[in-house]
């Protein structure tokens, strides 16, 4: 399978501190505080029943730290600088999940930061989220069992054509994250970028993956991974119908009208040391 994950030079926005505040939606150069104010999210964290939320309201909350994760292994002589922004080494993944349970943080589930950003519900201190993208094995082989040490959970966002091929995960490895308490989300069949959508590629990338993901879990597939942390207004109407609570971009600034739809996560390069990571959890939400 083509490598889709090193060549990806948006992604570098990573590296800047976002500009984005609790109250970005007045900084917006094309919609006024008041349009803003007027947006709703329209399902609950169940997915049953209305609920009217400002936009406004979420996006003056404070945001949450949310960790993005690609690759838990040691690096290649044959690994570029680009690649080593989504390959973490073993001991250094380690050491990053030591570091976040000595200093007292805890992580969330979806559902818990949903339920935060649309019903104002309290978090635990120092929550925070852990999310794995595209299928890769070592999220199963390294980073579960490490996670299992500290009572931590987190989000695997599972592209779907990967599913069984050698060095990704199985079918059977996903259901087993998904009983032990994480949360299994969308991240299309292929990794398409999600703004460049046309026809069916809408059944192709989101409902024939999520139809398949709910069989292997027995659960509802209510979260979504953007490929590339990319997105556009026109996928939000599309992400909604089919159901979806919310949905994961990486680093760029909120919508200002659908902030469910555009939550923002920080991907953690493989040379970070513990104080980067940590002073960076801090300055980017």
């Amino acid at each position: 399978m083509k490598n889709h994950l090193f060549s990806l030079p948006l992604l570098l926005l990573l590296f800047t501190t976002s500009s984005e505040k609790k109250s970005s939606v007045s900084n917006s150069p094309k919609k006024t505080f008041a349009s803003a104010a007027l947006a709703t999210a329209t399902i609950d964290v169940a997915s049953k029943n209305p609920i009217a939320v400002s936009a406004a309201t979420i996006l003056s909350r404070k945001q949450i730290p949310i960790l993005c994760y690609h690759q838990i292994r040691d690096w290649k002589a044959t690994d570029s600088k680009r690649a080593k922004d989504y390959i973490v080494p073993v001991n250094v993944f380690k050491e990053q999940m030591k570091m976040l349970a000595d200093n007292g943080y805890h992580s969330i589930l979806p559902d818990q930061l949903y339920d935060y950003l649309a019903n104002g519900t309290p978090l635990p201190e120092k929550s925070f989220m852990l999310t794995f993208d595209d299928t890769d094995l070592g999220q199963y082989s390294v980073a579960f069992p490490e996670l299992k040490k500290y009572n931590f959970k987190a989000v695997y966002f599972i592209m779907t054509v990967s599913l069984n091929r050698p060095n990704y995960m199985s079918k059977t490895q996903v259901k087993e994250l998904s009983d032990a308490g994480n949360v299994i989300g969308s991240h299309t069949w292929d990794h398409h970028n999600v703004k460049q959508y046309k026809g069916k590629d809408w059944e192709t990338q989101i409902d024939k993956p999520t139809k398949q993901l709910e069989t292997i879990t027995g659960k509802p597939i209510r979260y979504f991974a953007y490929p590339f942390g990319l997105w556009n207004q026109q996928a939000i109407p599309e992400l909604k119908k089919r159901n979806f609570n919310a949905a994961f971009q990486l680093i760029t600034k909120r919508d200002d009208q659908d902030p469910l739809y555009t939550i923002r996560r920080m991907i953690v390069p493989g040379y970070w040391s513990l104080s980067t990571l940590q002073k960076s959890m801090t300055q980017n939400f």
